[in-house]
């Protein structure tokens, strides 16, 4: 029986075409999820809308993920949703500006401010996004953790001070303005910002 030269070849053969998953389809597909997102919400969203910004068909999205949840989990983590690392700036009003100007960057995104404001509204709705977006949160508490703790080793801070609600607090305000009113926030505002949440924490 003559043998068929490719069965000598042991090495399993290379998908090609559609079954290629393409990083510029994907990338395509991830821009047009959060384009799509901060447009007309997380409720509203149509995967099918997606696919269809991205010059892509609906099975080239569903190859990727299974669902839109499913996307947004995965997604998440791009998206520029954590604060850079501040570091230690020497003092307790220094690193609460510090912190507030990092959170005040990721806040003028248009796109992320749009989609964060709306992510919090879905989250009771769809388990998903709650556990897609605890990692931030989480990493957003434990850097004031470490604003607090900074200060408390300083002497600016008592060691009875309440930390779960400066936690709370401390980016609260600012979210409020730029995310939830549409406000703005510049130098004199952070500033204001800055020393009243200074002198809630000492009183605390």
């Amino acid at each position: 029986m003559k043998r068929n030269r490719s069965d000598d070849n042991h090495s399993p053969r290379r998908p090609s075409g559609a079954a290629v998953m393409r990083v510029q389809v994907t990338d395509a597909l991830s821009r047009s999820f959060f384009s799509e997102w901060s447009r007309v919400g997380y409720a509203a969203l149509s995967l099918e809308r997606v696919a269809k910004a991205a010059g892509v068909g609906k099975a080239a999205l569903y190859r990727r993920w299974p669902s839109k949840a499913a996307m947004a989990s995965d997604l998440l983590p791009r998206v520029g949703l954590t604060l850079t690392d501040t570091g230690d700036k020497g003092s307790l009003e220094a690193d609460i500006r510090a912190v507030l100007l990092a959170f005040r960057r990721v806040l003028r995104h248009r796109m992320i401010r749009r989609i964060l404001a709306d992510l919090h509204a879905e989250i009771g709705r769809e388990p998903a996004l709650e556990a897609a977006i605890r990692p931030f949160q989480q990493a957003r508490r434990d850097r004031v953790q470490l604003i607090v703790e900074r200060a408390i080793a300083r002497g600016e801070l008592a060691p009875t001070v309440d930390r779960e609600t400066i936690l709370d607090f401390l980016v609260g305000p600012l979210y409020w303005r730029l995310a939830v009113t549409a406000g703005c926030s510049d130098v004199t505002h952070i500033e204001r910002l800055v020393r009243m949440t200074k002198a809630a924490m000492m009183a605390g």
